[in-house]
């Protein structure tokens, strides 16, 4: 006589939680390195090949806004950025959808060994060329982000998306915060820093600490990461493929749907403008040494948190997703202006705070109606593409907003920051409320 089969584990937000926390924690580890890891392979290689020629043409781009002390570092920072986030807005939209056939826990489970794979690449990367392939293999396997997102829709009631698309944001900004700290840690306290063998190099050590965290992932989603997909739900999207990423974005069905996509990234060049440069600013005009610009980033991301993790809920119950949203742009407004002209150290804090604070209603609120509108099997898809258009965001802002600070000033930069806010503030109050 068989035994009854125990009833199969649901998979929790407790658990999808902690998985793109670990996953953050490692991707944002190197942050902090970027700027002394071009000094590094300049050093060790000299200015030919590849490293060459980007580091020449940051040069040159320097020039055309007066040599600004420093921006070729940062142009070259946004350069090498750029491919990670490039490559991920090609691929997050065929993650995406591969999840909705295949399942997520699969699709997961490849996208984050595919992760480690890049980092271990990254530890034995004596040159410059080998440090390229793992940012282009981290950014081809980018797509766990979306696809864990998406399994937050998978298990939740349309009621409760939104808020729990807040608990997202919350891991994004607390693994955004914990990751450059532990990077800053792992290079002051580096038991590598003298070792050549193997191509390992004085990087190697938090390269290491990413590896050993995404192997940490794999094996907690292997343990504990429930497939939330149906058979049945995987069967019905078992004839579709996205054969090309780009019309998965730009011919995307509901008219609404892309309307909200628009809005999220409209407000990502505003906000991402904000995050590079904020450091430059408050050293250019309040004279910040790299430990009050370390105190700075840190409240910018704790109010983030705090705004995700408990604001939204709070404010969901009596309100809906659209106000959110549009409360959110008007908010993160006032802080880009509030930035814009602060001519005190307070003035600065509660111009941030005000915009981490509407960034982070803008945030879950615009996967939420994503999400909400949006067919159930259609999930890993839409938030492929959501997040695939905030990768190529991340992809130009920082060059573009580079030159704007560079060639201009802050002034204009967060003044022009403000004014897109506006744009996507302009575009949400038009929105049609999703149906429950």
């Amino acid at each position: 006589m068989n035994s009854p089969q125990p009833p199969a584990r649901k998979l929790s937000l407790g658990v999808i939680f902690l998985t793109l926390y670990i996953d953050l924690v490692g991707f944002s580890i190197i942050f902090p390195l970027l700027p002394d890891l071009l000094h590094h392979y300049l050093s060790t290689e000299g200015h030919s090949g590849l490293l060459g020629y980007l580091y020449s043409a940051s040069v040159s781009a320097a020039h055309l806004v007066g040599n600004k002390e420093g921006y070729a570092e940062v142009l070259f920072g946004g350069v090498v950025a750029s491919l990670f986030s490039v490559l991920q807005f090609l691929l997050s939209p065929f993650w995406g959808g591969l999840s909705d056939r295949r399942g997520r826990r699969p699709v997961l489970l490849w996208t984050v060994a595919g992760t480690a794979f890049g980092y271990l690449v990254w530890v034995f990367s004596g040159s410059f060329w080998l440090f390229v392939v793992s940012r282009a293999i981290g950014g081809i396997f980018g797509g766990n982000i979306s696809v864990a997102t998406a399994a937050v829709a998978d298990v939740t009631s349309r009621q409760e998306r939104t808020k729990a698309m807040g608990l997202v944001g919350a891991a994004f900004g607390l693994g955004l915060v914990t990751g450059p700290m532990i990077g800053a840690l792992a290079m002051r306290f580096n038991p590598l820093a003298h070792c050549t063998a193997f191509g390992l190099n004085v990087f190697s050590f938090p390269a290491l600490l990413s590896l050993i965290l995404s192997l940490i992932n794999v094996i907690w989603i292997a343990r504990r990461f429930a497939e939330p997909l149906d058979q049945a739900h995987r069967q019905r999207m078992s004839s579709e493929r996205i054969r090309n990423p780009l019309k998965a974005i730009y011919f995307l069905s509901d008219p609404i749907v892309r309307r909200i996509n628009l809005i999220s990234f409209i407000h990502s060049l505003a906000f991402v403008s904000l995050e590079v440069t904020l450091t430059y600013l408050a050293a250019d005009r309040f004279h910040y040494n790299a430990k009050q610009n370390g105190m700075l980033l840190a409240f910018l991301g704790v109010c983030s948190i705090l705004t995700q993790g408990v604001l939204v809920r709070r404010l969901l119950k009596p309100s809906n997703e659209n106000t959110v949203l549009a409360t959110g742009l008007a908010i993160e407004m006032l802080g880009l202006l509030g930035i814009a002209f602060a001519f005190s150290s307070w003035l600065l804090y509660l111009g941030i705070a005000l915009a981490a604070v509407g960034a982070g209603f803008v945030n879950p609120s615009t996967s939420g109606l994503i999400s909400l509108h949006s067919s159930p099997a259609e999930q890993g898809k839409a938030i492929g593409v959501f997040r695939s258009l905030g990768a190529l965001a991340r992809a130009i802002t920082p060059i573009v907003a580079g030159l704007v600070y560079w060639s201009f000033s802050a002034l204009s930069l967060y003044v022009a920051g403000a004014v897109v806010a506006l744009v996507a503030f302009t575009l949400a109050v038009q929105l049609p409320k999703p149906v429950r």
